[in-house]
């Protein structure tokens, strides 16, 4: 046993820029792989936790093909529908900075609703309630902050409502790096402070959003919004969730298929590497069986000597994706998922332990790398030794 892999070992030295070549391609696209599969199910598992507490029903109004802002007598009328269990108005938009034509993402919350601060509590670190409330603040995404830092708001901004006006608001604090999906460019503040920077009327709100005590009861409920108001745009949870997953299969699947593309040439360089045997190794296989060794024997000893590099190019490159994705946070790859917004996305991505992920990549991996290998020495190896010697 011990002979055996002192010649496994020996063999490998002896063809090791063969080797070194392949084991750094190898590496590269498990690297990429990887990489992919690490953002791509990040994202997934972060987007099914932000839709899964989304509300049963959100409501707009809607006239002549534009959505408008919502009556805010309309909540005590849906209020009165029999399974509904809560309707709640919403005050949210965007704030344009005309200097540099940028969008932020403004999100009015009462604060005095505990149930909202406890939410706050988990998104943001050592967040007092109390401090926040006496005087105008804020709460900023990762992307926000960036671009207050380059521009010197490093304690305050100065908002312009749409009667141009000026509201200063204080930057209180940051979100939490690891939601910087949902948050890299929102902006936090009391509900009232965010209705009068983005101009909405106190009898108006953005839109509406309502829960059902019954799931099963989600269709009737549904028909009875319909029947109260014909100006009025019904979206469903599971709409969202649709939406997003069709947004999100459509990249994942640009990019795969640009993957597969890479791949696939990969698989045929490494076959065309391994299917021309020079006459060195040709030779080498035929010593061996005139020595007495088996085709069994043989076959076993060049896939061990293969599978060592196989093996070294999986971990070489699952650890390389893994450093790519949690700690450099994906560059460039990460931008075909999340699309290049108006502010950078400085994303900080959670690691989700997912083993089927491992063992599909090994999987995807190891097959063709074995096949490679063991077809064109089988085929030397049932040749006579004496031809090839010739």
């Amino acid at each position: 046993m011990i002979n055996r892999l002192n010649f496994i070992f020996l063999l490998l030295y002896s063809y090791r820029s063969k080797h070194l070549s392949i084991f750094i391609i190898s590496t590269l696209t498990i690297a990429i792989l990887s990489a992919t599969l690490f953002v791509s199910n990040s994202i997934q598992k972060d987007l099914d936790t932000t839709l899964s507490s989304q509300a049963d029903f959100t409501l707009q109004r809607y006239e002549a093909g534009k959505v408008l802002n919502t009556p805010k007598s309309w909540i005590d009328q849906f209020l009165n529908i029999d399974g509904v269990s809560n309707a709640e108005g919403r005050i949210y938009g965007m704030h344009y900075y005309e200097p540099l034509e940028t969008y932020f993402m403004i999100v009015g919350v009462d604060m005095y609703d505990t149930q909202i601060v406890k939410t706050m509590q988990k998104l943001v670190n050592n967040l007092d309630i109390d401090k926040f409330l006496q005087r105008k603040n804020m709460i900023i995404g990762e992307g926000v902050k960036k671009f207050f830092d380059e521009y010197h708001y490093f304690k305050y901004y100065i908002f312009r409502p749409p009667d141009r006006s000026k509201e200063k608001v204080y930057i209180y604090n940051t979100f939490d790096k690891d939601t910087s999906i949902i948050t890299n460019d929102m902006i936090i503040m009391d509900k009232e402070l965010a209705r009068k920077i983005l101009g909405v009327n106190n009898n108006l709100v953005t839109d509406i959003i309502l829960e059902v005590k019954n799931k099963n009861e989600l269709a009737n409920i549904k028909e009875k919004l319909i029947i109260s108001h014909f100006n009025m745009r019904i979206i469903e949870k599971k709409d969202i969730q649709t939406y997003y997953k069709n947004i999100f299969n459509y990249k994942s699947g640009v990019f795969m298929a640009l993957f597969l593309t890479s791949f696939f040439t990969f698989l045929l360089i490494l076959y065309q590497r391994y299917s021309m045997i020079s006459l060195i190794d040709a030779k080498e296989i035929a010593l061996l069986r005139m020595l007495g060794w088996r085709i069994r024997d043989v076959i076993s000893l060049k896939l061990s000597e293969n599978i060592i590099i196989a093996i070294s190019s999986y971990f070489s490159g699952i650890i390389t994706a893994y450093i790519y994705v949690y700690l450099f946070n994906a560059p460039f790859i990460k931008n075909i998922f999340l699309g290049y917004s108006n502010l950078d996305n400085f994303v900080s991505f959670c690691y989700y332990p997912d083993f089927k992920i491992l063992i599909l990549i090994f999987l995807i991996f190891i097959i063709p790398f074995t096949l490679a290998v063991i077809i064109p020495v089988y085929k030397i190896s049932i040749t006579e030794p004496s031809e090839v010697m010739r």
